[in-house]
C-alpha cells in the first residue's frame, strides 16, 4: 500500500482550525479529513497512509499523548509526519507529544500562521524548512 501524498488525516474539535486547515489544505492541493477519535484516526491512517496527520492537543474527544504513542508504535506508519499544535502556555503538554513522537509541535499562533508552509512541504510543492 502506497502513502497517499495528498490527505491530511486530523482530531480537531476547534471549528477556526477545521476551517483554516480545510482551506490551507485545498489551497496545497490536498484534502483533509477530520476524525471525532483517537481509534477512528488509528484506524484510517493504518487504510490510507495519509502525508500528514494532525493532533489538537487540546482536543476534548481523546489523549493526545497516548495517540501520538500509538501512532508512532505502528511499523507502517513511520514514514507519516505527526504534526501536533497546542496552547502556548502548555509548555509540559508540548514536551510530553515531542517525547510521544511527534514530529512538529507548534503554539496554536505558529500553527496556524505557518500552516501555509507545512502543507506546501508535505503537499511536495516545495521545501521549506521547518519552522522552530
Amino acid at each position: 500500500m502506497n502513502q497517499n501524498p495528498r490527505k491530511i488525516l486530523a482530531v480537531v474539535d476547534d471549528l477556526f482550525f477545521i476551517v483554516k486547515i480545510n482551506d490551507a489544505a485545498r489551497r496545497a492541493g490536498m484534502v483533509a479529513e477530520f476524525l471525532k477519535s483517537g481509534t477512528d484516526l488509528v484506524e484510517k491512517a493504518l487504510a490510507e497512509l495519509p502525508s500528514m496527520i494532525v493532533i489538537d492537543l487540546n482536543c476534548n474527544s481523546l489523549q493526545p499523548v497516548p495517540l501520538i504513542e500509538v501512532l508512532r508504535s505502528k511499523p507502517e506508519l513511520k514514514n507519516v509526519s505527526v504534526v501536533a499544535f497546542v496552547s502556548h502556555i502548555q509548555g509540559e503538554l508540548k514536551m510530553q507529544a515531542q517525547n510521544a513522537g511527534a514530529d512538529m509541535v507548534l503554539a496554536r499562533s505558529a500553527f496556524s500562521l505557518n500552516l501555509p508552509q507545512i502543507l506546501r512541504r508535505h503537499a511536495g510543492m516545495s521545501s521549506v524548512a521547518r519552522p522552530a
